[in-house]
């Protein structure tokens, strides 16, 4: 049985150079900003949860948390 070959190249590369279909670079950017508004809101709801002494230990202040907390996953 032969071994499958590692991919040279990235596939999200690939798929996002010039030269590929619009489609898919359309796709690429899409799942990229997806990615990105998961990533915000994710991290957010972990920040809401922070205590205050955990809070002063990245320096922030509650006030500053609540704000990030509770801003919109589109708005960076």
């Amino acid at each position: 049985m032969a071994l499958a070959r590692p991919m040279q190249n990235d596939a999200l590369s690939i798929l996002s150079q010039p030269g590929a279909p619009v489609a898919a670079q359309v796709a690429v950017a899409f799942a990229v900003l997806v990615t990105k508004w998961a990533t915000r809101c994710r991290t957010r709801r972990a920040l809401a949860q922070l205590e205050p002494w955990q809070l002063r230990d990245v320096g922030l202040t509650p006030e500053d948390a609540y704000g990030e907390a509770y801003r919109v996953f589109w708005r960076a």
